[in-house]
């Protein structure tokens, strides 16, 4: 695709900052309220989707079709849209909704915009904490209540002084648990089920690494474009890209993903 003029990156930096704050206003509207319910989307196990997570998406989807009537969108919880720009928004309308039926206050809105080659920008915006980190088009930025700052990803360390998250303690099939496991015990400390805020401290410089796996491309492709911006790197377990989801890594440099990489291949 060709390079984004200047005023068409503002406008889609401007699309996403609306499409968040919509997003913030559906989601708050039902957190924590009196006889929040979900249905399961799956039959092995329990995969929750609740009003707030239909009204979430429904209220971007407004937005994109009045000012990006143009762009493709991907989301979790209704059909693909085809474009016919060359781009795709891809939404996440609550990552972490077992978080946010347990009235827990980290999960967010995943919020971003891909070409053909993959992710170009993205937010993950937290709204019951009200932290919104930005990434791409030229941004590395967090805004919260400890006001607007820089996203820069921590500096090399071994791995034995590092803290890895994963969401859960699983992982995934028993194969990919064993993967992780050969890398957990050699960190300085593990900690769970942070959903898509673990990605958004990785490019805060607070922690390490994220190990993940049986991903889609919604629950990954802002997370790409927030840590790249901040320094970091995001691949699958070969190392390779990683847009469409799967075994993710995600780690503050290139050093330590080296490290997690080997470890994950046995």
């Amino acid at each position: 695709m060709a390079k984004l003029s200047d005023l068409e990156a503002q406008d889609l930096i401007g699309t996403a900052a609306e499409l968040a704050a919509a997003a913030r206003l559906a989601t708050l509207q039902h957190f924590r309220s009196d006889g929040l319910t979900a249905d399961n989307k799956e039959l092995a196990r329990f995969d929750p989707v609740t009003v707030a997570d239909r009204l979430s998406e429904n209220r971007m989807r407004e937005i994109l079709a009045r000012r990006r009537p143009q762009d493709g969108i991907l989301g979790e919880e209704f059909a693909p849209v085809a474009g016919t720009s060359g781009l795709t928004w891809v939404l996440d309308p609550i990552d972490g909704t077992r978080g946010y039926l347990s009235g827990t206050p980290t999960w967010g809105v995943l919020i971003s915009v891909r070409d053909e080659t993959g992710p170009i920008y993205g937010l993950i915006d937290q709204p019951y904490i009200q932290e919104r980190f930005e990434g791409g088009l030229g941004r590395a930025e967090v805004n919260g209540p400890m006001g607007h700052r820089p996203l820069k990803t921590r500096a090399a360390r071994p791995l034995s002084d590092a803290i890895l998250f994963t969401t859960f303690p699983e992982v995934g099939t028993p194969e990919e648990g064993a993967a992780f496991r050969r890398v957990a015990p050699k960190a300085r400390l593990v900690r769970y089920g942070m959903d898509c805020y673990a990605y958004a401290l990785i490019a805060a410089g607070q922690i390490d690494l994220v190990i993940e796996a049986g991903l889609q491309a919604y629950d990954v492709q802002a997370p790409i474009a927030v840590i790249e911006a901040a320094g970091g790197i995001v691949t699958d377990w070969q190392g390779r890209p990683c847009p469409q989801g799967g075994r993710v890594l995600a780690a503050a440099n290139a050093e330590i993903h080296a490290e997690a990489l080997a470890l994950l291949n046995g």
